[in-house]
């Protein structure tokens, strides 16, 4: 299905209101009476990118389009936007093919509400941080990961946008407009329906390491958290979003609003070990830019995706240089040494980690062929964007949960 993006004449007013949010950050952004000129440039189309083909890539597709309302209503309760056209899986992951798009109302109806939309035009936005929070969502769909959803502008925002332009040949201004199609991402909220098996992944999480080593698993310590990580979101936005929401009270069958994002679900994590190696992909590289907190993917000269990271502390930085993958395993076991951590010199003195959202190293890891260094998750989505860490690069899950997908050992890593 082709995508097809309408902005009504009240679109005009929330490209304007857009506009202010980033004029901050942007001294150098293009004026509002620019980017509103009558001939736009074209966006690049999933069938003209190298990583839209179903055998180049594993994952959230980098370009996700819906063409007009419908929501298509899963039986778990969680609602999202139409897909496209079913697809093979890429060869050798346990994809779903996608499901059929829903049915696009007739040009003469209105816009139907979903997922907990107000029934106002689609064109119509109520606050900045709806339409902040409809960007972040936008560039999540595309791997360009804007961080922690909250419906705040701010760095990942703008440096997410400009290398989601770059990717498609666009000025890399870093502010809405035409050629950012919004529309897409429509109902911007939906709902998620508690379910008793969610519960699997929460439980007590010891406070101490050396406690945590005895612990089967290392859970989330609450069920707001795991709905967070779900939906790629901080627990205070979920809680701006549920105002009347008691969310310690919760029970199976209660529905909570949620970013409409593609929800990170923990149980689909293969199981301990290392994933398959796909031999597509070894032409692929990673750069790890330290400065910007940032790690970008490409397909020879193509940016297909980019995610922020937490470089190396300035007493533990991150090795700069080239390196490569030597594998990628799914929710691993971590090794705790405080020699490794501090001083890079292996003890006796160490505990190993047991499995979970809440492993130091989170839900993946790729070990590079620099000891003791690797790319990886986290339990503490927050410190994304510092400088925190003791050599590696750690992310959200939600990012390295796709991103490991995207890759396979022998991939070069540069760091710079």
């Amino acid at each position: 299905m082709q995508a097809r993006f309408i902005f009504a004449p009240t679109t005009i007013a929330v490209l304007a209101l857009t506009a202010s949010i980033f004029a901050a950050e942007n001294p150098d952004a293009v004026p509002l009476k620019k980017f509103l000129r009558p001939a736009a440039k074209t966006v690049k189309k999933p069938g003209d990118l190298p990583w839209s083909k179903p055998e180049a890539w594993v994952g959230q597709g980098p370009f996700v389009a819906q063409a007009e309302g419908g929501a298509a209503k899963k039986s778990n309760g969680e609602t999202k936007p139409a897909e496209a056209p079913a697809t093979k899986p890429a060869p050798g992951t346990n994809e779903k093919p996608a499901e059929k798009p829903a049915p696009t109302p007739a040009a003469t109806e209105p816009a139907k509400p979903a997922g907990g939309e107000p029934e106002v035009p689609r064109a119509i936005m109520v606050t900045k941080r709806e339409i902040t929070a409809q960007l972040q969502i936008f560039l999540d769909q595309q791997l360009f990961s804007p961080g922690m959803i909250d419906g705040k502008p701010g760095k990942f925002l703008t440096n997410a946008l400009k290398r989601w332009q770059r990717a498609h040949a666009l000025p890399e201004t870093g502010v809405i407009d035409e050629n950012v199609p919004l529309d897409s991402v429509y109902p911007v909220y939906t709902f998620h329906t508690v379910a008793k098996s969610d519960y699997k992944f929460v439980g007590n999480l010891a406070g101490k390491t050396a406690e945590q080593a005895r612990q089967k698993s290392l859970l989330y310590p609450g069920y707001t958290d795991l709905l967070a990580e779900r939906y790629h979101c901080s627990t205070e936005f979920l809680a701006k979003l549920n105002p009347k929401v008691s969310f310690g009270k919760l029970k199976p069958g209660d529905e909570v609003r949620v970013p409409n994002v593609a929800p990170f679900k923990i149980e689909d994590m293969p199981d301990t070990g290392n994933l398959p190696e796909h031999e597509e992909f070894k032409a692929r590289r990673i750069v790890v830019t330290r400065r910007d907190t940032i790690l970008e993917l490409f397909e020879g000269d193509t940016l297909i995706a980019a995610i922020p990271i937490a470089p190396g502390s300035p007493a533990h930085p991150t090795p700069a240089g080239k390196w490569r993958i030597l594998g990628i395993a799914s929710m691993p076991t971590f090794r705790w040494d405080a020699g490794v951590l501090n001083r890079g010199v292996r003890t006796k003195n160490f505990f190993n980690l047991p499995p979970g959202p809440r492993n130091p190293v989170g839900v993946a890891w790729m070990g590079l062929n620099k000891p003791g260094v690797g790319i990886h998750g986290t339990n503490n989505p927050h410190s994304i964007g510092t400088f925190a860490s003791h050599g590696c690069m750690r992310t959200a899950n939600w990012d390295i949960s796709r991103i490991c997908h995207m890759v396979t050992a022998g991939v070069i890593v540069e760091i710079k």
